[in-house]
Parts: structure tokens; sequence; C-alpha cells
């Protein structure tokens, strides 16, 4: 009975002991435990970086490389004239492949902001007619705008904010309520420059996918117009009549385009409206 007590009391006192020293142990785990996770939340903020400017140094540098060597002289209707049989017949002759080399340059063009986006339209009308032609183009240009809208917004859109501040938040915050409308509205209207409104979404904040289908359906319209100009422009090169590059100013072809464009802005005029 002796033995018994003893061995009792020996176990009653180790449990004490372990409780004592269990509940520290636990309590540092946890502290550690949390030290760990908030690390990453105080690492985890990245601001403006010098390497973020390397895609836009990088079409920043083909701009200049493209005039300097003159490549201009390559994208004007003097160039499809004198070329125009060597192209025709290498169209006939590789098929597909003409069709993506097209497109492909038509992206390269885009994303480099390179001006002949009308020319380059117009030719695309003439190699494959009017409807491959610009439905070519539009999915050519859709891919370089978009690279060109990626590159801007990861190299600059943050120090844009930083340095706008509240201004630019204000302005991302009303564009983004409605920006399939107003990039829509911006596509559609000829007036504003094509790079221009590849990067003003990019610093205020539109989505990716919202950016390519307001592109893609934004550009359909002039886009087509170019390509129907390009199916006849055989022609006039023959006859030594000059090509109208400014034809979709036009009132037969802008009035059209204006109304896509007022219709494009209904959501948010019907918003405005509700409010008030």
């Amino acid at each position: 009975m002796q033995m018994d007590k003893e061995l009792v009391g020996m176990v009653g006192r180790a449990s004490e002991q372990h409780a004592l020293t269990g509940f520290p142990k636990e309590k540092t785990l946890g502290n550690d435990t949390q030290k760990d996770s908030a690390a990453p939340e105080s690492g985890g903020k990245t601001g403006f970086s010098p390497a973020k400017l390397i895609p836009v140094v990088v079409l920043v540098a083909g701009l200049v490389v493209f005039f300097a060597f003159d490549l201009d002289r390559y994208l004007s209707l003097t160039a499809l004239k004198e070329n125009r049989e060597a192209l025709t017949g290498w169209v006939a002759d590789t098929g597909l492949v003409a069709w993506l080399a097209y497109a492909g340059m038509y992206a390269v063009v885009t994303a480099f902001s390179i001006p002949g986006g009308a020319v380059m339209t117009i030719a695309g009308g003439f190699l494959f007619g009017p409807w491959l032609g610009g439905t070519l183009t539009v999915f050519g240009a859709t891919i370089g705008a978009t690279a060109i809208f990626l590159a801007a917004r990861y190299a600059l859109a943050d120090l844009l904010r930083d340095k706008a501040g509240n201004a630019i938040r204000k302005m991302e915050d009303g564009f983004k309520e409605n920006a399939l409308s107003y990039l829509l509205f911006l596509r559609l209207i000829p007036v504003f420059p094509f790079w221009l409104v590849n990067l003003v979404p990019a610093f205020l904040g539109v989505p990716v996918g919202v950016y390519i289908f307001g592109t893609a359906v934004g550009i359909i319209p002039g886009t087509f117009v170019y390509a129907l100009v390009g199916d006849g422009v055989g022609a006039l090169l023959e006859a030594g009549q000059d090509v109208n590059l400014g034809i979709i100013f036009e009132l037969r072809f802008l009035l059209p385009i204006i109304g896509l464009a007022a219709l494009a802005l209904l959501p948010v005029l019907y918003k405005k409206f509700k409010v008030h």
C-alpha cells in the first residue's frame, strides 16, 4: 500500500510538472507562428522598380529602330503599288501562312505604336478581300493592343498612382464603373489616336478581359471601312488615282459610327439618370 501511494504521488507530480512546462511551449510556438505569418505581409508590398520599365523600353527602342532604318517606306501605298503583284502571288502560294504572317505583322505594328495601321488595313483588304482581311486585322490589332496595354500597366501604372495620388484613383473609379461603355466609345470614334486608347485604360485599372473584348468589338466598324477600300484599291492604283485615307471621316461612314458610339454610352447615361 505504501508503495502504491508513492507511485500515485510520483505520477501526480509528473503530470503537474508537464502541465506547467507545456503551456509556455505552446504559447512560444504560437508567437513564432504569428511572427512567421506576419513576415510575408510586411515584405509582400511591392513598389515601383526600374526593372519594370524593361517592356516599355523594348517597345520604345523598337519604334526608334523602325524610323532609324527608314522602314516606314514599306508601310505606304507606294510600296503596295510597286509590290502588289509579288504580294498577291505570295498570298496565293502560301495560303494560311500568309494569313498568320499578316496578322502577326499587324500585331507587331500595333504593339510598337508604329504609324501605318490604315495602310496595312487597306493592304489586308486588297490581299485577302474585305471580310477575311478585316477579320485578320481585328485579330492582329487586338493582340498588339493587348501587348502594349499589359506592358504599360506592368511598367507605369504603380508609378502613376504614386505620383498622381487621389486624382488618378477618382478617375480610375469612375472609368472602371462603366469600363466597357467608355472603351467602346473611345475605340469607335476615330478622332482618338489608337496608341493613346491603348495606354489610358492601362493606367485606369480596366480588367484585361474587358479591354480585349472592348478593343476587338470597338475597332470592327473602322477596320471594315478601310478593308472595303482595300478591296477596290487595285483598280485605283492601276488607274493612277490616289487612295483617300481620310475616307472614314466622310459623313456616310462617320455618322453611323458616331451612332454606334452614342449607343455604347447609353448604359452610362441610364445609370446617371437613374441616380438623379
